[in-house]
Parts: structure tokens; C-alpha cells; sequence
């Protein structure tokens, strides 16, 4: 399986568009929990800005199949989203260096 990493920026109004969708979108990762590598909100202290989420996929195509069934997807939560392979060789979540393993 490969990486992809979705980094999300909010748009205008997503505070109120959150709240409306949050336990379909919370459903929706739990039920999913298996595809996703991590999945979390970025803050800017107190208030959220966005949402950074990585998937396990054989391709992109079913990374971007899998991103855009999150209700949050769907009710236009994140106004702009970038999407990249990701290729994790360092640090605790792979246990160190992982050229050295």
C-alpha cells in the first residue's frame, strides 16, 4: 500500500459546515478506520483551519475515490485541497531511520 497525504484548508464558512456533518464524518472514518494512516484537524490555536489526512491506497485513484466519500467532502468543508504521494523514511512513526532497518 502507498501513502497519500490530503493536506485541507477550510474555507469561509466551514466552522458552521463541520458541526452540520460531523457525526456522518466521524461515522465515516470510523467505519473506514483501516484505510486511514492518521486523520486529524490543523488548528491555529483554539479555532480549526483545515484537515490533514492520510490514506492507504493501491493508487492515487482510490486514495481520491476514498477522500471525496468524507461527508465533509461532500458538503464543501475544505475550500482547497492538495494531494501527494507520501514516502515516510524518518521519525517515530517508522521507527527511526528506515534506510537503517
Amino acid at each position: 500500500m502507498k501513502l497519500f497525504v490530503f493536506q485541507c484548508r477550510d474555507g469561509e464558512h466551514s466552522a458552521a459546515l463541520r458541526g452540520e456533518v460531523l457525526a456522518a464524518h466521524l461515522a465515516y472514518i470510523e467505519t473506514n478506520i483501516d484505510y486511514f494512516a492518521i486523520a486529524g484537524p490543523l488548528k491555529d490555536g483554539e479555532r480549526t483551519v483545515g484537515s490533514l489526512i492520510v490514506i492507504k491506497a493501491k493508487d492515487a485513484a482510490e486514495a481520491r475515490a476514498r477522500f471525496e466519500a468524507d461527508p465533509y467532502f461532500a458538503a464543501g468543508v475544505w475550500e482547497k485541497v492538495s494531494v501527494d504521494e507520501f514516502l515516510g523514511l524518518a521519525g517515530d512513526w517508522v521507527g527511526g531511520a528506515a534506510w537503517k532497518n
